[in-house]
């Protein structure tokens, strides 16, 4: 089946300070799903779609405020999980969306959570990937220096360590942001490069130096480094640390799709088997040969089978037929 290219993209200004990137691909009359990327900060890529029947599906993206194609870059002002929340609903919005599907993996699954917690009339489903609830311990657990992801890749994160070993701070959000906010350049730069590199070092089962490549990439890691220990630093915008378990209870109505890595080391299992005890409804995919990354092998299977089941639900008998084969 020959997948359709983008067919919409325009600029929308959410405040007087940020203009955002939006995309749409697809069918413009198919089954609407907004897509959420991770970081905070990764923006969106066009290979997102390949999880999708573009036949069946409109495929809406757009990059979060200060990263991608969105402007200004890398600004941290009027940039919280509320702000994202409100452009994802001036964007539905404005594409006259009554109701959508939302897909999100890592930091995208705690902001399709969060919205969904804020609009659950809006949502039609949810798949996620790799849970990320945004709480201490899991930061801790991937960062600092006596986390479980040091302990599992302690060469790797040596060097992400070395980096910030002698400045003042009292914990690694605090020494990484006096240097990811710096008014030298340089300093910035290599900051954010060895943020970037510490994550896609750990981000598949079998570390991948074309990743790491592309995350050391200067205006990638400058923007991603930048908002992810914004946002960390500041626990999320969250109220309290627990801020979405506390509030699944506005969720139980909705179909829920979590395909989760095994060996994910940037969001650990623990995180989904939490949420799926708060949400028993919710379907859970552990996939036994996967770390984080949406690009594993059986993470993108899983995804693409289940947005296939999603879309034939959706779709008369007739048009929901999808070939054996496609997905596999």
């Amino acid at each position: 089946m020959t997948q359709k290219k983008l067919f919409n993209q325009q600029k929308i200004e959410v405040s007087k300070l940020h203009t955002i990137d939006v995309r749409e691909y697809g069918n413009p009359e198919g089954i609407p799903v907004v897509v959420l990327h991770g970081g905070p900060g990764g923006g969106c890529v066009d290979s997102y779609t390949e999880f999708f029947n573009l036949d069946h599906w409109r495929v809406v993206m757009f990059d979060q405020r200060g990263c991608g194609k969105s402007t200004p870059f890398a600004e941290l002002k009027e940039n919280t999980t509320w702000d994202l929340i409100d452009d994802i609903e001036k964007i539905r919005d404005l594409l006259n969306i009554k109701e959508w599907h939302v897909f999100g993996g890592s930091w995208g699954s705690t902001l399709s959570l969060s919205y969904a917690c804020s609009f659950p009339d809006r949502c039609r489903s949810l798949i996620l990937r790799g849970i990320f609830l945004c709480r201490q311990k899991e930061l801790d657990w991937f960062y600092e220096k006596d986390g479980g992801a040091s302990c599992m890749y302690p060469d790797a994160h040596q060097k992400f360590y070395q980096v910030v070993e002698d400045v003042p701070g009292k914990n690694i959000f605090e020494k990484y942001y006096s240097l990811l906010t710096h008014s030298d350049q340089s300093i910035r730069h290599n900051a954010a490069k060895a943020w970037s590199v510490w994550e896609a070092s750990t981000s598949k089962l079998i570390p991948d130096e074309g990743l790491m490549e592309d995350f050391a990439e200067p205006n990638f890691a400058e923007a991603f480094a930048r908002i992810e220990c914004h946002y960390f630093i500041n626990g999320a915008f969250f109220d309290k640390d627990t801020e979405i378990l506390a509030r699944v209870d506005k969720i139980k109505h909705i179909p829920i799709e979590i395909v989760q890595g095994r060996y994910d080391v940037v969001c650990p299992p623990v995180s989904a088997w939490e949420l799926k005890q708060a949400l028993p409804h919710a379907n859970l995919y552990f996939m036994n040969d996967s770390g984080h990354s949406s690009t594993e092998k059986s993470i993108s299977k899983k995804l693409q089978v289940v947005c296939a089941d999603i879309a034939s639900k959706n779709l008369s008998d007739e048009e929901g037929k999808i070939h054996d084969g496609y997905y596999f």
